[in-house]
């Protein structure tokens, strides 16, 4: 019977790897500053809304089509292992080069036209959609974890979900604030120590998963 703390296991690691998504310079990213220079703070939501929206779809099409190979161990622990593998690689990279990251522009507001929220919305599914890192993140890394969830019936999934999309509004909204405000809440030492941080979290995922990968073939 799955417990409450695996549920919360789930979300807290879910929520951390999808900050270490959402924080790395990228065009989701710089399309959540450029509209929150034209409306404001909401853009950090309204992106994020359209950037989980498909995230859903997302869940939703490889939950079903996963459901046939649950009972297949091999196939259980190769997913596994790939997704445990890209976690190494992307956990390794990120605190590599989180020593000297840097936030991509200015948090500065610009004199732009506003226009309505729903666009921040299409907008945050489109650049994902568009986004070739995002499908490789889904084939191994989503896969995985959705994998796991799934052993633990539908509380298992929507813990991850939930974790994973949290990290979105967080992030986005906590950048859109800070551009809204006309001021830097965000400096750049804490961005490195955030991402190294996240980097050392994601390692210690990937290995978590590498070990599920190997029980799954043992049994």
């Amino acid at each position: 019977m799955t417990t409450m703390a695996e549920l919360a296991l789930v979300f807290f690691t879910s929520f951390l790897v999808g900050l270490t998504g959402a924080i790395s310079p990228g065009p989701l990213l710089v399309l959540n500053i450029r509209e929150a220079a034209r409306v404001g703070f909401w853009a950090g939501p309204s992106v994020a809304s359209g950037h989980s929206l498909l995230e859903l779809v997302m869940v939703v099409v490889l939950a079903q089509g996963l459901r046939q190979i649950l009972n297949t161990p091999t196939i259980v622990g190769s997913i596994g292992i790939l997704g445990g593998l890209v976690l190494l690689w992307m956990g390794a990279m990120i605190m590599v080069e989180g020593r000297k990251a840097r936030l991509p522009i200015r948090m500065d507001p610009h004199s732009e036209t506003p226009r309505p929220r729903l666009v921040g919305v299409l907008a945050g599914a489109l650049v994902s959609i568009a986004n070739p890192y995002w499908w490789v993140w889904w084939l191994t890394v989503g896969v995985g974890y959705l994998v796991l969830s799934m052993t633990m019936g539908l509380p298992g999934i929507v813990s991850f979900y939930g974790g994973h999309i949290l990290a979105d509004y967080f992030w986005y909204s906590l950048v859109a604030l800070g551009i809204a405000g006309g001021r830097r809440i965000i400096g750049d030492r804490f961005y490195q120590w955030l991402s190294v941080s996240c980097g050392g979290i994601i390692l210690l995922v990937g290995i978590f998963f590498l070990i599920a990968g190997f029980r799954a073939f043992a049994n």
